[in-house]
């Protein structure tokens, strides 16, 4: 950690011709990755970037939406209620049906936005893990519109499995439809919505919601089948994409300087979403995964940062380290990072 604004010029390497990355290499140590900084509130595509960026913008303008959506979603709990507790009145199956059916149409379109979600992923990384440059860190410097766009997707997925994860009649509108149409079929009954999701679709979106972290599954799936899909690249193009971006967050948050930069609080839980979410799929993608030694990610500085903050704005972020990591619970996980995890 840099201590000190005369601390951060005697490690400074240079600026970006830009002006809008500081990159520090701690010269003392100069097998870790560099660290730097990223500007997230006003990165710009540059030429190279722009028709990547759009494809992209485009998706993640519609991603504002979707969660606005998600937060505002109440479900149908009391008219399922009654009707299960009066089998027999016709008019309160009506009304239960008329209630869920235009909100399994939500949860169709949450779904199918997963699909663009990992499509935009799968361009963002190849145009971040290619060989235009000599390393991943180069190209998190040199597109920085792309970082920022990959950081964006982050932050959306865990906001996203944070509100689903929360809101149960989510899952509780969906069975209650699939079992009303599954009655309906054998009673040869015709619904109005009944085609809104036929049974192969309703099959994958049920599979989807059962993820207690459904867009989070989306892309590390997506981030390993990317890996898997472009066997010329190194893995190591990906994971160390992900263990810089990781790198880049941790630095800004505990570095007073680098934070002061900041326009929005915002921004910081912006950082720790991302900070998280690339630790996740690190860890999934990465043979060992995040936790052991050989991780390039410095677990135990992030799950510091993480403790930095008010308890109640970074609880979620911790049990998604918890719960949704793939190597925390290896005997070859640190038992120091086990500790600093379990501690509540």
């Amino acid at each position: 950690m840099l201590h000190g604004w005369d601390g951060v010029l005697g490690l400074l390497c240079r600026y970006h011709n830009m002006g809008n990355l500081l990159k520090v290499l701690t010269c003392t140590d100069l097998e870790q990755e560099p660290n730097f900084f990223l500007d997230f509130e006003n990165a710009q595509p540059t030429d190279g970037e722009r028709e990547v960026w759009e494809q992209v913008d485009l998706v993640l303008k519609d991603a504002r939406s979707i969660l606005d959506e998600l937060q505002a979603y109440k479900g149908a709990g009391q008219e399922i209620r009654e009707a299960i507790q009066n089998p027999n009145d016709e008019a309160l199956q009506e009304a239960s049906w008329a209630a869920v059916v235009p909100l399994v149409g939500k949860l169709k379109k949450f779904y199918e936005f997963s699909l663009r979600l990992e499509a935009a992923l799968h361009s963002l990384l190849g145009a971040l893990t290619n060989e235009t440059y000599d390393d991943p860190t180069q190209h998190l410097e040199r597109e920085q519109a792309l970082a920022k766009q990959f950081a964006e997707i982050l932050h959306f997925t865990l906001r996203f499995d944070e509100l689903k994860m929360t809101n149960p009649a989510i899952q509780n509108d969906f069975s209650y439809y699939r079992r009303t149409l599954s009655r309906m079929r054998i009673n040869n009954t015709q619904a109005e919505g009944e085609n809104e999701v036929n049974n192969e679709l309703a099959n994958r979106i049920s599979l989807f919601y059962a993820d207690a972290t459904p867009m989070l599954k989306t892309l590390s799936d997506g981030t390993t089948k990317f890996v898997s899909e472009n066997k010329n690249l190194p893995i190591e193009n990906t994971t160390d994409c992900l263990s810089t971006m990781a790198s880049v967050c941790k630095v800004m948050l505990e570095t007073p300087e680098y934070r002061s930069r900041f326009t929005s609080e915002e921004t910081v839980s912006f950082c720790l979403r991302v900070m998280v979410g690339v630790i996740i799929l690190y860890d999934y993608v990465h043979p060992v995964g995040a936790f052991s030694k050989s991780s390039k990610i410095d677990m135990k500085g992030c799950i510091k940062v993480l403790r930095d903050q008010p308890p109640n704005s970074v609880e979620g972020l911790l049990n998604a380290l918890r719960y949704t990591t793939k190597h925390l619970n290896d005997e070859s996980t640190n038992k120091t990072i086990k500790s600093m995890l379990q501690q509540q």
